[in-house]
């Protein structure tokens, strides 16, 4: 086996993250792109010195006319390296990016649950956290939305979702892939640019990389590193602060009611409007289905420091918020 630096560099990441302990079952999602490529090269490399099970995913979303094809390129890979190989095809074609994100990841988590997988590892890259966070941030996000892909987080009950090449670029994994003479297989959905997300590929990065720098998806994937630590911080004070706004102890936290609740002004007047934010964030994600907007949230924390007997207007599913003397009621 020829060892490379981004052999190296993986080997060093996984185990100073701790992203993988040794001898575990990993169930890699490998859709035949140059990523997930690159991803099970190194991972089958890397295999003798952990120990691990390796076994491939393939989600057939139906929406390309050589889908069934890609399949089958990407099963004779497993059978090549002789791995397990597990295939989920769409009832219909899914022609939704956010849709087809949620049905791989439910697809994936079944695969994994069925055939006891701790892991379930995909080839996102630096490249695509820098569009994630440009594409959050034109939209329009809090830091948040800006490192929302991360190294790792529960898929489901059991099952971790984890990304080890987070410090690589997508030149880098095409680089790997023409050394090691890997088949890629070319998506030509990547090439449509009536995806947002292609046109910040194939148009926004390439312009930022030649006419700002140089290195610019390195620079935001190490942007989008930094938030990633400070909002887990920010949200476990939110957390502590809303349990105290809330009069409850830790392991009460489950048994809070949806509605009606209350919530102390006094406590969290005395917090930095950060932590407010967050805090009636999340309590907007307990009563809401969908996710809070800023308008949501801005007029919920408005009544932290608003006039006696001041009110919103009702949120989406009918709640109200309402002061009364030190205390927000929402109802």
């Amino acid at each position: 086996m020829v060892w490379t630096p981004l052999h190296a560099k993986i080997h060093r990441t996984i185990r100073s993250r701790h992203l993988f302990e040794r001898n575990q079952r990993l169930l890699i999602a490998v859709s035949g792109g140059q990523d997930s490529l690159c991803l099970i090269k190194l991972l089958l490399d890397l295999q003798s010195k952990w120990g691990w099970y390796l076994g491939i995913a393939h989600c057939d979303h139906r929406w390309r006319s050589d889908s069934q094809a890609n399949a089958h390129h990407v099963e004779n890979l497993a059978e090549t390296w002789g791995i397990s190989f597990y295939l989920e095809t769409a009832n219909e074609p899914i022609n939704s990016e956010a849709a087809a994100r949620d049905w791989r990841y439910q697809a994936l988590s079944a695969i994994a649950q069925a055939n006891n997988y701790q892991y379930i590892v995909t080839g996102h890259t630096a490249s695509d956290r820098a569009e994630t966070l440009l594409y959050n941030l034109i939209r329009g996000t809090g830091a948040d939305g800006l490192q929302a892909l991360t190294w790792q987080r529960p898929l489901t009950t059991g099952i971790m979702l984890v990304r080890p090449l987070l410090e690589v670029t997508r030149i880098q994994t095409e680089q790997f892939c023409q050394e090691f003479k890997l088949p890629i297989w070319e998506d030509s959905t990547n090439q449509n640019l009536q995806y947002a997300r292609n046109r910040i590929r194939q148009e926004l990065l390439p312009y930022l990389r030649e006419n700002f720098n140089p290195q610019v998806e390195s620079a935001l994937a190490q942007t989008a590193e930094l938030l990633q630590a400070e909002v887990e911080y920010l949200e476990k004070a939110a957390q502590q602060l809303r349990e105290r706004a809330l009069g409850i102890g830790d392991e009460e936290d489950a048994l809070i009611p949806l509605l009606p609740l209350r919530l102390n002004r006094r406590v969290l007047q005395k917090a930095s409007l950060a932590l407010q934010r967050r805090v009636m964030r999340q309590v907007l994600q307990q009563i809401l289905t969908d996710a809070a907007s800023f308008e949501h949230i801005e007029k919920l924390t408005a009544l932290i420091t608003a006039p006696n007997r001041s009110q919103t207007d009702p949120f989406p599913g009918g709640a109200i918020a309402q002061v009364e003397g030190d205390w927000i009621y929402l109802k």
